[in-house]
């Protein structure tokens, strides 16, 4: 038998439930990029504020690129298990946030129509750092927007406007440095192209706080469903494992109500930003940092990188040798301890993350993680020799090949396994042919020449 409705009752009592009256609730919620991360932390969130009382959050869900999350959860309707893993010890909650996942291009006018209906007054994205389509100039991508979220959001928006609803709040989920700021004007460049009558209501109306989160959600294999099934009785083909701990982090401007996350820890700030640098610069930095080098050295998953003292070692390096004097932390943060807390985090053998899933679609989040970092040191005439280091195992990673999931994997592949070091540089800092990468961050160009393991 499948997760459902029907089947809620035959779930074993350690199993917790969500307990609130799921068809009662009104979508609130609009969600771009429905994946592991969202089912982990944003609808969980939303499924406990529903559970303590909240209103009408319950959660519409587009999926972009693939109809594959529609399908696990649309038999189930929208039931999925969330299963929390430490040491040796995992807990289980049914979730029951979600009550559609809609899948683009065929349900695109239901999508529009979610968005547009006055009920809604959040919109939130995973869409990952290449989902918003920006050029390299950091602007936007027009001509790929097309096959993103800004098409179905411009229609939705501007019905509004021409109804003269209350503007709605974007809230984005990703790991870019001011996501809020970004996705507001990326959102305004493709509003003024395609829909101009719309962008006066739009920068009256409506929000776009930044935010940061932070929760490891490993992929899910056979055999966790396998597992988890018999503990079920039931198959669940939604179901995401993840790690007790949980952050998230939100500029307290919201276009019109919203939860009160606050009661669920949340933290509701005035500014974001010492929060996402340092999760971007020390979590993410020293992820992706045990990802190519953890699969340089033959591991498969984070908790051996982190156990292989080397590395260890390295990660440390970077994140409080490196990453920590670059930045300026908000009243509170405790820099040092979060840098203890995230090699624990790591070394955590229960949540088996594995690198190559990490190391996916680096060239979009190697600047944020890495070059910012760098840049700061350069500039004080100071060599990050953990960063180098990684980008080392990055050029070994393209020259290898094996595990090479990115948007310009072909034109990097061939540099670094065929052109050499210094075309690999040219195509990411600038010297040779075609555009850059990075033109920006040309200057650091100099930092990781000379190095072994390319090619």
């Amino acid at each position: 038998m499948r997760l459902g409705p029907d089947t809620l009752g035959t779930l074993p009592a350690e199993i917790a439930q969500c307990g609130y009256d799921r068809a009662g609730q009104a979508i609130g919620v609009v969600h771009f990029g429905i994946g592991a991360f969202h089912r982990a932390h944003q609808a969980w969130y939303l499924d406990r504020a529903m559970a303590a009382g909240e209103r009408d959050w319950a959660i519409s869900a587009l999926t972009l690129r693939s109809p594959t999350v529609a399908e696990q959860l649309g038999p189930q309707d929208g039931l999925y298990s969330l299963t929390e893993r430490a040491g040796a010890g995992e807990r289980t909650r049914v979730i029951g946030a979600v009550r559609e996942v809609l899948f683009a291009r065929p349900d695109a006018e239901r999508a529009i129509e979610r968005v547009a209906a006055p009920e809604c007054r959040i919109v939130s994205f995973t869409v990952t750092e290449k989902g918003y389509c920006r050029a390299e100039s950091g602007g936007l991508d027009l001509e790929r927007a097309q096959e993103s979220f800004y098409p179905v959001l411009s229609a939705a928006l501007a019905q509004r406007a021409a109804r003269g609803q209350a503007g709605v709040t974007l809230l984005s989920c990703d790991n870019l440095a001011g996501n809020g700021a970004v996705l507001h004007g990326l959102v305004r460049e493709w509003l003024a192209a395609h829909s101009p009558d719309t962008l006066a209501w739009f920068e009256a109306n409506c929000t776009s706080p930044s935010t940061m989160v932070d929760r490891i959600v490993p992929r899910t294999t056979e055999a966790d469903l396998q597992a988890l099934e018999e503990r079920l009785g039931l198959e669940d083909r939604g179901a995401v494992f993840t790690e007790r701990f949980s952050q998230w982090v939100i500029e307290d401007d919201f276009a019109a109500r919203r939860p009160r996350w606050e009661e669920l820890g949340v933290q509701m700030v005035a500014d974001v930003a010492p929060y996402e640098a340092a999760k971007l610069r020390m979590l993410n930095g020293a992820h992706s940092l045990l990802a190519y080098c953890g699969l340089r050295a033959g591991h498969t998953y984070v908790h051996e990188a982190a156990g292989d003292p080397a590395l260890r070692q390295l990660a440390e390096r970077l994140m409080v040798d490196e990453a920590m004097p670059t930045l300026d932390p908000a009243p509170g943060q405790d820099l040092a301890a979060y840098a203890r807390d995230l090699l624990t985090r790591f070394a955590d053998p229960a949540l088996r993350h594995r690198l190559d899933q990490i190391a996916m679609d680096g060239t979009q989040k190697i600047p944020q993680r890495w070059l910012d970092t760098a840049a700061w040191h350069c500039a004080r005439g100071q060599a990050p020799g953990a960063i180098r280091e990684a980008f080392d195992a990055w050029c070994w990673h393209l020259a290898d090949a094996r595990f090479v999931d990115d948007p310009e994997a072909k034109r990097l592949v061939r540099a670094a396994s065929g052109g050499g070091r210094q075309t690999l540089l040219d195509a990411c800092f600038g010297g040779g042919a075609g555009a850059p990468l990075w033109p920006e961050y040309a200057h650091l160009r100099p930092l990781f020449e000379g190095r072994r393991g390319g090619s």
